[in-house]
C-alpha cells in the first residue's frame, strides 16, 4: 500500500524484512524440533539460531536469478551459517513456511485494524450520546420522512460497526491457523509432531486437512469480513457528506487551519475524508472479490493465488486501519450546526408530521383511513406547490371536515420533540463500548 493510505506500524508489518523474519523463526522452530530428536547436533542448532541472518537485498539478488523467493531466502541463510544449513527446511515445502508466516503476519495486522476500531466505536458512541435528543429530519428516498434525532442516526452506524469488528474478530479467529505437513499436506517427509511444534511456538493451531496450502476459504473469509467492515464506513461516511450538503449543512467535516477546499474557489469547504473512504471501501469489495477466486485451486494447489494475495493482503489491512484512524478524526471532530438542523426540519412546512396528522384524523373523526389519507394527502400536495399560502397545519386546521379535532390534539401532531421518550430505550438495547 502506497504510504498515503497506510500507517508506519502496518508497512514495517507487510515488509518484505519482517516476512524473512517471520520466515526464520518457523525454520528455527523446525530445526528446534529435529534437534530434540537427535538430527542435529548442538552446535549445528547453535549455528542455525546465532547465524541464520539475511538483508533483503542480497534475497532480492539471488531471487532475480532463480525466480523462487523462498529458495533465495534460504540460500541467503545458507551462506552465513555455514554447514549446519543442511538442516534448515528439512522435509518442509514452500508453502508450509510461506502460508504460516502469513497466518501470523494477518493475525498481526488484526490487532492493530482491533485497535483502530476500538478508538472508533468509542468516538461514535460518545457522539452518539451527545446529540441523542437533538432532532434532525429523517428521509426516505432522500426525501423528508418523520423527525428523528442525530444521536439515533449515529447510534445506529455504531451498532453496524460494532457488528463488523465482531465479524472481523470471528474470522481472525478462522485465520489461527498453519500448516506444516509437506508436499500436498501428507506428512510424506516429517511426523506430524513437527508441525503441533512449530505451530505451539507461532501461537497458530493445525490445519485439520491442508492440501500443499492453507484452504483460501479462510483468507476469503477474513477478506468479506473486512470489505463489510468498509461499506459500514462508507455509509457512515457518505451520511455525513449529504448532511453537508449546502442546502442543509447540518453536518460538517473538520477544516483544519490553513487547509485550502478549492483550487479555483476560495469558498469552498468539502468532505473530502469521507469522500476518500467512501471511494476506498469500494477497492476493498474488489480485493474480497479477488479473495474468493482464489480459492478454487487447482487440485492440491497452484500459485493463481499467490501474486494476488500480495497485493490485496497488505492492502486490504492497511486500508482498513487507515479508513477506521480517519473516521475516528471525522467523527471526533465533527461540527454540528444546530440551528441548520432545526432549519431544515422546518423546510417542508410540518410535511414530516403528515403520519402522525394521518392517524389523529382517523382517530378523532372517526372517518375512514381512506378517506383520512385522501384529506392529509391532498393537504401534504398542496403544501409542496404552494406553501407560503399555508403550511400542513394550516391547511388541515383551516379544513371544516376537521374541525371536531382540538387545537391540543394539533400541537401535539406537530410536535417535533413528542417521540423522544422513546429514544432512551432504544439506547439501552445497544452496549456501549
Amino acid at each position: 500500500m502506497i504510504d498515503r493510505y497506510s500507517t508506519p506500524e502496518m508497512r514495517r508489518l507487510w515488509s518484505l524484512q519482517r516476512k524473512f523474519e517471520v520466515w526464520r523463526d518457523i525454520e528455527i522452530a523446525a530445526c528446534e524440533y529435529w534437534h530434540a530428536q537427535g538430527r542435529l547436533t548442538d552446535a549445528e542448532l547453535h549455528d542455525i539460531r546465532t547465524k541464520s541472518t539475511f538483508t533483503v537485498e542480497r534475497i532480492n539478488a539471488i531471487e532475480a536469478e532463480v525466480h523462487h523467493d523462498v529458495i533465495a531466502f534460504l540460500t541467503a541463510l545458507a551462506e552465513n551459517i555455514g554447514p549446519a544449513s543442511r538442516h534448515v527446511h528439512f522435509g518442509l515445502t514452500s508453502s508450509d513456511v510461506g502460508d504460516t508466516a502469513q497466518m501470523m503476519l494477518i493475525l498481526e495486522a488484526g490487532s492493530l485494524i482491533d485497535k483502530a476500531f476500538a478508538q472508533l466505536l468509542k468516538v461514535v458512541y460518545d457522539f452518539a450520546q451527545k446529540y441523542k435528543d437533538l432532532v434532525v429530519a429523517g428521509r426516505t428516498h432522500g426525501v423528508h420522512a418523520e423527525p428523528t434525532t442525530l444521536g439515533l442516526k449515529f447510534l445506529g452506524y455504531y451498532a453496524e460497526l460494532s457488528r463488523a469488528r465482531e465479524r472481523l474478530q470471528h474470522a481472525l479467529a478462522d485465520c489461527r491457523f498453519g500448516k506444516i505437513s509437506g508436499a500436498v499436506g501428507t506428512y510424506s517427509q516429517m511426523p506430524p509432531e513437527l508441525e503441533t511444534y512449530v505451530l505451539k511456538k507461532c501461537n497458530l493451531a493445525p490445519e485439520p486437512v491442508s492440501t500443499q496450502v492453507i484452504p483460501r476459504d479462510r483468507h476469503a473469509y477474513f477478506l468479506q469480513a473486512i470489505a463489510i467492515a468498509g461499506q459500514a464506513l462508507y455509509r457512515l461516511m457518505q451520511e455525513i457528506r449529504l448532511m453537508q450538503r449546502t442546502e442543509g449543512r447540518e453536518l460538517e467535516e473538520p477544516f483544519q487551519k490553513g487547509q485550502k477546499g478549492s483550487s479555483a474557489m476560495p469558498h469552498k469547504r468539502n468532505p473530502v475524508i469521507a469522500e476518500r473512504i467512501c471511494g476506498l471501501a469500494r477497492v476493498l469489495s474488489g480485493y474480497a472479490n479477488t479473495a474468493e477466486y482464489n480459492i478454487p485451486l487447482w487440485h492440491e494447489r497452484d500459485i493463481s493465488h499467490s501474486g494476488a494475495e500480495r497485493v490485496i493482503l497488505p492492502d486490504a489491512t492497511s486500508l482498513l486501519e487507515y479508513m477506521l484512524l480517519k473516521s475516528t478524526f471525522v467523527v471526533g471532530n465533527l461540527h454540528v450546526h444546530e440551528k441548520n438542523c432545526e432549519r431544515v426540519l422546518d423546510a417542508t412546512h410540518g410535511l414530516l408530521f403528515s403520519s402522525r396528522a394521518l392517524l389523529t384524523v382517523t382517530e378523532k373523526t372517526q372517518m375512514s383511513r381512506e378517506d383520512a389519507y385522501a384529506i392529509v394527502q391532498a393537504a401534504a400536495m398542496a403544501t409542496w406547490e404552494n406553501p407560503a399560502e399555508g403550511n400542513l397545519r394550516e391547511r388541515l386546521q383551516a379544513n371544516p371536515k376537521l374541525s371536531a379535532i382540538a387545537k391540543k390534539d394539533w400541537d401535539d401532531v406537530f410536535d417535533a420533540r413528542s417521540f423522544l421518550t422513546h429514544i432512551d430505550k432504544i439506547f439501552a438495547r445497544v452496549a456501549a463500548p
